[in-house]
């Protein structure tokens, strides 16, 4: 395999650091799955790839001479005259001199004294500590792992802790208000004391300003921890779908986007203006007991007004909960139609059967009209009673007030600020029974996400990873039988066979005999449910799944070609290739008459799935796509499916040099492809049936002596 350059400072200093620490890694284990700017891993995205390797990391604007040196070695953020991301990692600082590493030469130490470095540092360090690992003889304790959710939240403490002091202050100078208005109809009017109208008036106006302050303060930091969890969250939602078992693939892709998308509910409720009203609602016995004790009777009335709106909203929750499960459900199903009827719609139309997912559609959407129709009904019936019950209780306090004037039991100012405080009482209450409609929701959300999060990935963050630099190229199976689930029928029983570096094989049989499943498993995408899938004589349940197939070339039997120019599909595997070898495998795969046509060459658009290009140019870019970065595995399904005769006539003729030094397995057809081979397994429901050289296989297909298999 040609040795790929990597421009990646950030990764390789992190790669200098893990061997420092002693944390056995590579940089497939480190950068796989993560979001990647031109194949460069980003300061922004540099603390999920440090933790990866049980590394703790944290970012600082520091002097070169302010650097704490107990916590070196650190990575230095260097200035790069072309905008690039350029790093080295700073070992120790002595005598006015910085001992670094640079990522070009990652085992030689340099030395450069402080006044030259000044003028490449960026003023960025980030600091880089090893977490303490928890080995097998704590697994008899629980070990605080961070939930997926909660513990994003918790990550946001200091901004909940603010939003709760803003809400006790907001709420205690809520009690100033009633108290300046009973003191101006108490002690100013009868008094005319003008002088102390104004100093209430300079004093209620100092606090509304501090409340409103406070307000704003509170608004941002509700909006800025939903998006600080928005942002985290829906990117470890992702990263944890890709990296998801096969096994645990969702029958419905449309449906399982549907699901992820209803984190958008989750992040409205958390981010809701509304949720304050879960932080007032303590002070709700606040205002309660200031109305007591100018008199116990007014009270009354909000405590009977808090217990009707509790008691309805419990009895109105069990619909609620119902009706939002009812909606996730069919919007998952109005979602699968949809994306369906897109991803499909040439098929859809070929086929004149636009009615059924027009009659799918309209079903679920009257059935989602219904349900939403009911939804807002309880909704508002909620909010509605809750405001009628506000008023309720202000009328009641009145009245009860009035009598309690007459009796000279309190003075006009008590009642006006009894009534400013059973309004300010019933507030959060009402608020809180309106939460109901979306809470439901996005406690059903958080139900069906949090089912997801529980499903298995491929590669346990807990794991020890073989990740070899080096595959010759041996692969055997030992026993093995899989099926795709405990509901289906085997389709492997108990294959063995064994495939020597730089051999060339043809895999023939029947539809359905097993054959591309050999291939999915030689690829890690599935495990087998007994015996062994081995790569260079390492299991693949213990090989790294990202370096396992760095060293793959796969060309499946659909082609699938991504948004983007031909360049950005041929070397999306690899992203640091060079240009030379791009050409060697665009002309090795005869698409030199696709780029001399068209004058973008090869930035030439795909389009969606590769809708640009015909069958065959697919096929080409597919095939472009295995071969450049020269993996030493190649694995061909039909590789000539959508030739035409000269482009199959022409791959057939080149297939030596392409096996040349790789192992080679294809599964094909094609008797000109197959005779290229140096070796042919024939399988039939689910076994190999024969195993040998290519004539003397051949030469039994045609005698009838093997299975039912004629060429």
């Amino acid at each position: 395999m040609t040795e790929k350059i990597i421009n990646d400072p950030l990764t390789e200093c992190l790669l200098i650091l893990c061997r420092f620490h002693d944390r056995n890694t590579t940089r497939d284990n480190l950068v796989s799955g993560l979001p990647l700017n031109n194949g460069q891993l980003s300061p922004s995205h540099f603390e999920r790839a440090a933790k990866r390797a049980d590394l703790a990391s944290k970012f600082a604007k520091r002097k070169l001479t302010q650097i704490n040196s107990s916590l070196m070695p650190a990575i230095l953020i260097l200035k790069d005259d072309d905008n690039a991301q350029s790093a080295c990692v700073l070992l120790a600082v002595t005598d006015g001199n910085a001992q670094l590493i640079y990522p070009d030469l990652p085992d030689t130490v340099v030395e450069k004294p402080l006044y030259q470095l000044e003028s490449d540092y960026s003023g960025q360090v980030i600091y880089v500590r090893p977490e303490f690992h928890f080995d097998s003889r704590a697994t008899q304790f629980t070990q605080n792992t961070m939930h997926w959710f909660w513990g994003v939240i918790k990550e946001n403490h200091g901004l909940y802790r603010d939003i709760l002091i803003a809400s006790i202050f907001i709420n205690l100078f809520a009690i100033a208000m009633p108290l300046f208005v009973m003191n101006v109809y108490d002690r100013v009017v009868p008094n005319h004391t003008t002088e102390t109208l104004w100093m209430l008036a300079i004093g209620i106006g100092l606090v509304m300003c501090a409340e409103l302050a406070l307000r704003l303060a509170r608004n941002w930091f509700i909006d800025l921890g939903a998006n600080r969890a928005d942002i985290k969250i829906s990117a470890e939602l992702l990263e944890h779908v890709m990296g998801l078992k096969l096994k645990n693939r969702p029958i419905s892709s449309g449906s399982f986007v549907s699901n992820i998308q209803s984190f958008e509910s989750i992040r409205n409720f958390i981010g809701s203006l509304t949720v304050v009203a879960l932080v007032d609602l303590p002070f709700v016995l606040l205002f309660a007991t200031i109305v007591a004790l100018i008199n116990i009777y007014l009270v009354i009335p909000i405590l009977l007004g808090a217990l009707f709106l509790l008691v309805y909203a419990m009895l109105a929750q069990r619909k609620m909960h119902s009706l939002s499960l009812d909606a996730m459900q069919a919007g998952s199903m109005r979602n699968a139609t949809l994306y369906d009827g897109i991803a499909n719609l040439e098929t859809i139309k070929s086929l004149n059967i636009e009615s059924k997912t027009q009659t799918d559609w309209e079903k679920t959407n009257l059935f989602l009209t219904h349900n939403a129709a009911k939804m807002r009904l309880i909704a508002a019936s909620i909010t509605q009673g809750a405001h009628w019950t506000q008023q309720i209780v202000g009328v009641s306090v009145i009245i009860i007030g009035v009598y309690l004037i007459i009796e000279g039991q309190i003075s006009q100012g008590a009642l006006i600020a009894s009534y400013m405080l059973s309004v300010r009482a019933m507030s959060p209450i009402s608020q809180t029974a309106g939460l109901l409609s979306q809470y439901h929701y996005a406690a059903t959300a958080y139900d069906s996400l949090d089912n997801l999060m529980a499903l298995e990935t491929e590669r346990a963050t807990d794991k020890d990873w073989i990740s070899p630099n080096f595959v010759r190229g041996e692969i055997e199976f030992k026993n093995v039988n899989f099926r795709y689930s405990e509901e289906d029928e085997y389709v492997l029983k108990d294959v063995s066979f064994k495939i020597q570096p730089g051999e060339s094989i043809a895999l023939l049989g029947r539809n359905g005999s097993g054959k591309s499943t050999i291939e999915k498993l030689i690829l890690g995408l599935y495990e087998p449910e007994s015996g062994s899938v081995m790569v260079d004589g390492i299991n693949l349940k213990h090989f790294d799944p990202a370096v396992l197939r760095r060293h793959i070339g796969y060309m499946p039997q659909e082609n699938t070609l991504f948004f983007g120019t031909l360049k950005e599909n041929i070397t999306i595997t690899n992203p640091f290739v060079s240009d030379e070898q791009i050409l060697k495998v665009t002309k090795f795969c005869g698409l030199n008459s696709l780029l001399q046509t068209h004058s973008a060459g090869l930035e030439l658009p795909v389009g969606e799935q590769g809708r640009l290009l015909s069958g065959g140019q697919k096929q080409a870019v597919a095939l472009a796509r295995a071969l450049v970065g020269e993996p030493p595995i190649l694995l061909f399904d039909e590789p000539t499916g959508s030739f035409d005769y000269a482009c199959r006539k022409d791959f057939v003729q080149r297939v030596p040099e392409i096996a040349k030094g790789k192992t080679l397995l294809m599964i094909t057809h094609n008797i000109n492809l197959i005779q290229k081979a140096s070796r042919v397994m024939v399988m039939d429901s689910g076994k190999v049936i024969a195993d040998g050289p290519t004539e003397t296989v051949l030469e039994a297909l045609r005698q009838g002596r093997v299975g039912s298999l004629k060429v």
